[in-house]
């Protein structure tokens, strides 16, 4: 299946809106501890937002967010249509849509929350698990189209590359990231979800798939255990010519910190809410060192971390 490239076009047709739809059932604005408002991320974080918005909703039972799930251009589409509250995105509003919001007499806000890392995921009947940056390039520009054409590999068969959707946060980072303009020509399928591209990838030893890593880093879910099994996470390497296994970084948090892994990427949360509700006491939320310890857990390195006590015994008293 080949992608068609095109950019989200936003007609006037998106109009002025008002405060009434963020109002309950009973006509009064929702806050911090009570309400409820719809969310909008990109598919690639489920498990993440499932998490923080799970965990908030557990302190507040009088609240509740609705999450919609879809590529990211649709769910930025999503918060310029004033239908989500707050979004949670790779990247921040361009100058072209904050002025669609200003257009609206409404305003944004943005709070970055984490660093996060594309993982790149192959079969464990695949031998071949370590890959570079100019590879990737490589594979991308169509340069590379057979696993053998890789530095000591050991696989053969073309290559086909497994992403979740066309306009979702996966593809659009890797092909800013690698200047791409053109993937008419490259063997790429959509599967509709990270999960399914798990599914594929687990199937067909010559397909690489792109995910979140939040999908198998979280150490502590029977789920992410499940998804893990069957497939490798590839090291990826930032130069041609590594001297070593030690510069194959994997995109977990001790590869995040400092950001050696080279595909890491940052995680927003974007609000145009005008007011205290709801959607900013999640945010205080995130931004706190409790939500920080759910980033952490996730598998993510939290922009607020979550503080260590260390308590030293040293036998001797002072």
């Amino acid at each position: 299946m080949k992608f068609r490239l095109a950019g989200l076009l936003f007609a006037a047709s998106l109009g002025v809106f008002n405060l009434m739809g963020c109002k309950s059932s009973n006509g009064e604005l929702d806050n911090p501890r009570q309400g409820s408002i719809t969310i909008a991320s990109d598919e690639s974080f489920k498990p993440l937002v499932n998490a923080l918005t799970n965990a908030y909703e557990g302190i507040y039972p009088n609240t509740h967010f609705q999450i919609d799930y879809k590529p990211e251009q649709e769910a930025i589409r999503q918060l310029l249509q004033d239908s989500a509250r707050i979004i949670f995105a790779t990247r921040q509003l361009n100058q072209k849509e904050q002025d669609i919001i200003k257009q609206q007499k409404g305003t944004q806000k943005f709070q970055h929350i984490a660093t996060d890392g594309l993982a790149l995921v192959v079969s464990k009947s695949n031998t071949d698990s370590l890959i570079t940056m100019p590879e990737i390039k490589g594979i991308l520009e169509g340069k590379i189209t057979d696993w053998s054409q890789l530095k000591g590999g050991n696989q053969k068969g073309l290559i086909t590359l497994v992403f979740d959707n066309a306009n979702a946060s996966n593809l659009n980072f890797i092909l800013k990231k690698f200047e791409i303009k053109d993937i008419q020509r490259l063997r790429i399928i959509s599967s509709g979800s990270n999960e399914k591209v798990i599914d594929d990838v687990r199937a067909n030893p010559l397909h690489l798939g792109f995910i979140g890593v939040n999908w198998i880093s979280d150490g502590h879910s029977l789920a992410s255990e499940e998804l893990s099994k069957g497939i490798f996470v590839m090291g990826v390497a930032k130069n041609a010519n590594p001297d070593s296994l030690s510069e194959y970084i994997q995109p977990f948090q001790g590869g995040l910190e400092f950001k050696r892994y080279p595909l890491f990427r940052d995680l927003y949360i974007i609000s145009r809410e005008g007011y205290s509700g709801l959607g900013g006491g999640l945010m205080t939320y995130i931004a706190r060192d409790v939500g920080g310890l759910i980033i952490q857990k996730m598998g993510l390195l939290p922009t607020v971390p979550y503080p260590r006590e260390l308590e030293i015994t040293t036998g001797k008293n002072f």
